[in-house]
């Protein structure tokens, strides 16, 4: 249900890109910036102390027959 949602939502946008023209009147300049000085900031970080293992479970699974419409039992 979420990705036909998802689905129509990107073609009406695509749809609603499609149906507009744009000229560019003027091209613009980018500004003359300058930088200088700064600081990165000080952190101090405590991780979260995470365990990593692994387990073997047994998972019961059902034994399925699966008769197909000519009669033949796989």
């Amino acid at each position: 249900m979420l990705r036909r949602m998802m689905a129509v939502a990107a073609l009406a946008l695509s749809l609603g890109a499609a149906a507009c023209t744009a000229e560019v009147q003027d091209e613009g300049e980018a500004p003359d910036v300058d930088v200088s000085g700064g600081e990165m900031p000080r952190v101090d970080i405590d991780p979260a102390n995470v365990e990593v293992s692994t387990d073997t479970q047994t998972v019961v699974t059902p034994d399925v027959n699966v008769t197909p419409a000519g009669g033949d039992e796989k």
